[in-house]
């Protein structure tokens, strides 16, 4: 079994461990907050500032690290790291500090260069990973910052359970085209799957806002394709899809479990393909740029 099939299945036991968390440094009410980060971070960055904003608890700009705006004021910038190393993090970090403005860091390896990068560090080294390709790291954050904004489901980790013991359908496996889509918060879940589809198993997917799909990307859909909702379709959207003959994959439950269903359907294609999950191409666990 690889590294990235055990993380995935510890996803419950890091959330309860996350939802008991009480951290300081993390946005508070009325705060104007950007939040950093890279590949997947960058993912549940967007995510969190959607519910952030969405919540009325401040407004909140999510950025790729390296175009975060120095000069534009906040007052917190949160970055999110699973290595605690990624080079345009710690760069995104300390233009921040030299302008004042107090910053956070979501970590697994607090014994890195962000310890001294941030004023604050929120130690999540019980959902590391070995896997370079992240999944467990990524939700808890996500869980962890969620449940500063108000409750989350009851039943949560229920859903989580069932998403890790849900049947993946011979369509998911054969397919040849997948495609995404979120509304809201849940369009940083729709680009992450994609990245870990992409990343795990090479295969072709793309995601987009849900109601973008139709200004072009539908083109691409058909049999042998799967669009997959996270959270509710549109009105009429659906019908639309299922037209096309494509698949569509809709959960009842909540999105960030049915992620997991999409982060097992990567290290199944990456099995079917002959792939090692664990080691995408081209790619390592952090981003260090020499000379930076």
């Amino acid at each position: 079994m690889s590294h990235v099939d055990l993380e995935i299945t510890g996803q419950p036991a890091c959330w309860r461990r996350a939802l008991e968390a009480r951290p300081a440094g993390l946005p508070q009410a009325g705060e104007r907050v950007a939040v950093v980060g890279c590949g997947t971070s960058l993912y549940i960055a967007q995510a969190y500032a959607a519910l952030r904003e969405s919540a009325g608890l401040g407004e909140t700009d999510a950025f790729a690290a390296s175009t975060f705006p120095a000069a534009r004021h906040y007052d917190r910038v949160l970055a999110l790291t699973r290595s605690g190393t990624t080079t345009e993090v710690l760069t995104a970090l300390r233009r921040a500090a030299a302008t004042g403005i107090p910053t956070v860091a979501v970590t697994g390896d607090p014994d890195t260069p962000v310890r001294d990068a941030a004023d604050t560090v929120v130690d999540l080294s019980f959902a590391d990973e070995r896997s370079v390709v992240q999944t467990r790291f990524a939700t808890t954050a996500l869980v962890l910052l969620r449940a500063t904004l108000g409750p989350v489901p009851p039943d949560l980790l229920r859903q989580a359970e069932y998403a890790l013991a849900a049947r993946l359908h011979d369509e998911l496996l054969d397919a040849r085209q997948f495609t995404f889509l979120g509304t809201g918060w849940t369009t940083g879940l729709a680009h992450e799957a994609a990245l870990k589809l992409r990343e795990a198993a090479g295969a072709w997917t793309e995601s987009y806002p849900a109601m973008e799909y139709r200004h072009g990307p539908i083109s691409v859909t058909g049999h042998g394709s799967v669009v997959w909702f996270f959270g509710e379709p549109p009105a009429g959207l659906l019908d639309q899809v299922l037209a096309t003959g494509a698949r569509a994959e809709v959960s009842p439950g909540d999105p960030l479990a049915d992620l997991i269903r999409a982060q097992r359907l990567a290290v199944a294609l990456a099995g079917r393909r002959g792939l090692d999950p664990d080691r995408p191409r081209h790619l390592t666990r952090s981003i260090i740029l020499t000379g930076s």
